[in-house]
């Protein structure tokens, strides 16, 4: 049983199920739901793993002692899986940078960027270098992993940030910026880190190359994955144009995706940058008839997503760290948030940007995730056998202070992602007619002014009713108040051509009696669906089931030109 290991399909599984409980769990709790992925990950990972065992161990029982329920070479084997999570981020965030974006915005962009990439640069380094000196007592080594930190607290996960932003439906200004920071803090982060790793790796002559061939080979890769982004994109909207189908623009678009994906990872290039070109040639080659393609493919990623967040917290295997070593982890993250926060607000008070932007936009680049945890990997292969203290290299310290920070980031991180759409205002404006329907009940669009009908109403009175008022559909109530059915325009023309009728007919004669009715709590969205599907116009709203007393009617037409204007506003206020 020891060498039994999950296959793919359950690790999936779990994955997916389990993500679904924890964001449901941490929604109710008001957190962000990628918070929840994360955890679920955690918890069912190497790191969950050793929390099970302490807390077991104090009652004297031996569990989890071969580790956690996904095995590393499991979890090892969906490599190729987060790329294509982080592919498909990539190209819908590209979807997002229109070129209008970036000539109104560019240089708030640009200065914003560069102020908290900087920042947390200038001020994870420094603290990093006295923290180890301390430890080390070496100014060279000190330096080394100062700099080497500084340059990977530069980078802000775009995945969960995005996350927060798609799942409160926020939109403006903001909003817009927070989308172009964090595509764009890749670059500016793998250049800070090539940088970075050369000064080091001379400093401590391990072999690293030099500053100017690490600068070459650094920007080929961004350049490279720019290039070939470009031409997938270019690609791409030539054969949209040719096929009309949904899913056939679907299936092509996944396979130019993943495509652009296994090219980035083969010649080693940036995948989120390659595919968010993507994503920028075709919303600015084709805006409309792309939007549609980027809400389907939005669609069906909520599961990969699930799958990619899952994942990124079983990875984080913090096992047993010096105490010092958590003094280094808590200097780095109040010095990154610190260097985010204040960078981001003097790059947009220089810039002039929008006061939201200027005040909010810090605390939404807390978030440090699968990139940074990559760059500290390779720079400590650059940086091997340098001893910091005894039982601990530099290597080791690089990679544990960089996990333990991201697990530390990632969970607050979306939070103030969150907090600062909300004190912006932005929160629920990018929504679409579907989520309009969603929050509303039937009872937020009834029409209750409508009068109803008495069921011993002479026809005639009824006719010149119709004829005066707009409505076509009315309800009808017994003597004692009790409605007992509906009485449609439809109904009346099997009788309007015998105008003798008119007099001794009256209003229970032609009345369809009520089969359907609505609750003034039901979900509108359900309510519409279900008058679509029975092909019904229109239906009287009762308060409740018990005492059936009538509210008002129901109208599909009516129902959608109210949500429609709500949607208007909401956009309009995002504008």
């Amino acid at each position: 049983m020891d060498d039994f290991h999950l296959g793919v399909l359950a690790i999936l599984g779990i994955c997916v199920a389990g993500g679904v409980v924890g964001a449901w769990i941490f929604q109710r709790l008001k957190v962000p739901q990628v918070v929840g992925y994360i955890v679920v990950g955690v918890l069912i990972g190497d790191s969950g793993a050793l929390l099970f065992h302490h807390l077991f161990g104090l009652f004297g029982w031996s569990v989890f002692n071969n580790g956690g329920l996904l095995h590393p070479s499991d979890i090892a084997a969906l490599g190729p899986f987060n790329n294509f999570a982080l592919g498909l981020i990539g190209f819908l965030v590209g979807g997002e940078l229109s070129g209008s974006i970036f000539k109104k915005y560019g240089r708030q962009f640009t200065a914003i960027l560069m102020g908290e990439g900087l920042a947390a640069f200038v001020l994870v380094g420094l603290a990093s270098t006295g923290i180890v000196y301390l430890v080390c007592h070496s100014w060279v080594y000190a330096l080394a992993a100062g700099i080497v930190f500084g340059a990977i607290a530069s980078a802000t996960d775009p995945a969960s940030t995005i996350d927060v932003l798609w799942e409160y439906r926020s939109a403006g200004v903001l909003t817009t910026a927070i989308i172009a920071i964090v595509a764009l803090d890749d670059a500016l982060a793998m250049t800070l880190y090539g940088l970075g790793t050369s000064v080091a790796s001379i400093l401590t002559q391990s072999g690293g190359e030099s500053v100017g061939i690490t600068m070459l080979h650094t920007l080929i890769e961004l350049g490279g994955a720019v290039v070939l982004g470009v031409a997938c994109g270019f690609v791409l909207n030539a054969m949209m144009h040719y096929m009309p189908q949904t899913e056939k623009r679907l299936g092509i678009s996944i396979g130019i995706i993943l495509l652009c994906i296994g090219l980035s990872v083969a010649f080693e290039m940036d995948v989120i940058l390659a595919t968010m070109s993507v994503g920028i040639v075709l919303i600015n080659l084709a805006p409309r008839r792309s939007k549609q393609l980027f809400e389907v493919i939005r669609s069906f990623s909520t599961p990969i997503y699930i799958v990619f967040f899952v994942l990124v917290g079983a990875r984080l295997s913090l096992g047993n760290m010096p105490g010092w070593l958590w003094g280094l982890v808590a200097a780095y993250v109040l010095m990154r948030s610190i260097g985010k926060w204040v960078g981001a607000y003097w790059g947009g008070r220089f810039s002039k940007a929008e006061k939201p932007v200027q005040n909010y936009m810090g605390m939404a680049l807390f978030a440090q995730g699968g990139v940074a945890v990559g760059l500290s990997i390779v720079a400590s292969q650059k940086l091997p056998d340098i001893s910091v203290v005894e039982g601990m290299k530099l290597s080791d310290m690089i990679i544990f202070t960089v996990t333990a920070t991201t697990l530390i980031v990632q969970l607050i991180g979306p939070a103030f992602a969150k907090l600062s759409i909300n004190k912006a205002g932005e929160v629920g404006r990018n929504v679409t007619e579907e989520d309009v329907m969603a929050e509303l009940k039937v009872a937020n669009v009834v029409d209750t002014g409508i009068v109803p009908l008495n069921e011993g109403t002479p026809l005639a009175q009824v006719v010149q009713h119709f004829a005066e008022q707009d409505t076509l559909v009315y309800p009808v109530v017994s003597a004692d108040g009790k409605i007992a059915g509906v009485l449609t325009f439809d109904m009346l023309k099997e009788v309007l051509m015998d105008r003798d009728t008119w007099l001794w007919l009256v209003v229970g004669d032609v009345m369809q009696p009520l089969t359907q009715r609505l609750l003034a709590e039901t979900n509108l969205a359900e309510a519409l669906r279900e008058m679509h599907e029975t092909q019904t116009e229109a239906l009287p709203v009762i308060d409740n089931a018990e005492s059936g007393k009538l509210l008002g009617v129901l109208d599909q037409r009516a129902a959608r030109r109210k949500v429609n204007a709500e949607l208007v506003q909401r956009q309009t206020a995002a504008a």
